[in-house]
């Protein structure tokens, strides 16, 4: 790719579509040709509502249109595999939202097919781009707190969602693990790296999707993380990471934090705070912006989200499914392939 702007496709026109489409069209690298989605009525309201030129009725289409250098995927991610893999096989760079599929074993599918067609494959893992979580990783790679021992993070909505609610529902993938545990995990794993052992209890609803999640991931040098997900009780969404040296604490909305506090022994609590000039502390700017550099640069992934950390994220997240008894239609008896650390 040269300097020009990067050429976007969307495919689906949901709320995640529409948000960060909202953040792309304010972006000056960036310009969005063409959105498609399954319903031409829907991908038309779509691009009338962002001024995109082109909207397809139908996914193919979209895979077929030469006239860009990027498609973000946003449909539920039970669909991920097989929007996503579309793309990649008709040569189509993605960033594909998270969670990255259902599964580990459509995970690998993806990454395998990314890289034999060379094509640049990232999910949409917001939180790793954000500048106030980069600072805070940066800190911790550089001793701040000494050597990391456990790792806190919550996410629960209040709810109640009904039966019939895309989170209830086992066809799209429901239940707070992956909508929402995914968080407290990729977060944990952003700073230990995959554990070693995974402890994991769950209530489940009576679809099969589980309503709250609880894990206890563990690593072999020691360190320990505590991770909650739920559908039915809304949660700080806080993080606090504990060194041998220190502590960090990050208030409500640990995946996109406006500040955080250090904490260490003999000294006052130091906060820092996000860069006005970095927009919003909900924009997904970040992302797309990363993933624009690695385009330009050639990069067929991104060094902040790299395909094996989101593989090992999805080894996690098959693992405590497979420790609560969640199954997904066409699963079998078991979570597919779980593979130990």
């Amino acid at each position: 790719m040269t300097e020009r702007r990067t050429r976007w496709g969307i495919l689906a026109t949901g709320g995640m579509a529409a948000t960060f489409v909202a953040d792309l069209v304010d972006m000056p690298d960036a310009e969005i040709v063409a959105v498609a989605s399954r319903s031409a009525e829907s991908a038309k309201a779509f691009a009338d509502r962002f001024g995109i030129p082109r909207a397809y009725g139908d996914w193919d289409s979209l895979a077929r249109d030469e006239d860009l250098d990027v498609v973000y995927v946003a449909t539920p991610h039970s669909a991920h595999r097989a929007a996503a893999g579309l793309m990649l096989e008709s040569g189509r760079n993605v960033l594909c939202e998270k969670p990255f599929t259902l599964n580990g074993r459509e995970a690998r599918e993806l990454v395998a097919l990314a890289r034999d067609n060379g094509r640049f494959l990232m999910e949409a893992m917001w939180m790793y781009c954000n500048p106030m979580v980069r600072r805070l990783k940066a800190l911790v790679d550089d001793g701040a707190i000494g050597e990391v021992r456990s790792v806190q993070a919550d996410f629960g909505l209040e709810g109640p969602f009904p039966a019939s609610h895309r989170l209830r529902d086992p066809a799209l993938g429901g239940g707070a693990l992956l909508d929402l545990g995914v968080y407290p995990v990729s977060f944990a794993q952003l700073l230990l790296g995959e554990p070693s052992d995974i402890a994991a209890r769950a209530v489940l609803s009576e679809e099969g999707v589980d309503l709250q999640t609880g894990a206890l991931l563990s690593w072999d040098g020691g360190a320990l993380a505590s991770l909650h997900c739920s559908i039915v009780g809304g949660t700080a969404a806080s993080a606090s990471v504990t060194g041998s040296k220190g502590r960090i604490d990050i208030p409500y909305g640990f995946f996109f934090p406006d500040r955080f506090t250090l904490h260490r022994s003999g000294r006052d609590p130091e906060e820092f705070t996000a860069d006005p000039a970095d927009g919003p502390r909900s924009s997904l700017k970040h992302e797309a912006a990363e993933v624009m550099r690695a385009l330009r640069a050639g990069e067929t992934e991104s060094p902040l989200v790299p395909l094996d950390g989101t593989l090992a994220v999805m080894r996690t997240l098959d693992t405590i499914r497979d420790r609560v008894g969640v199954r997904y239609p066409g699963e079998g008896a078991r979570a597919p392939e779980v593979t130990p650390a």
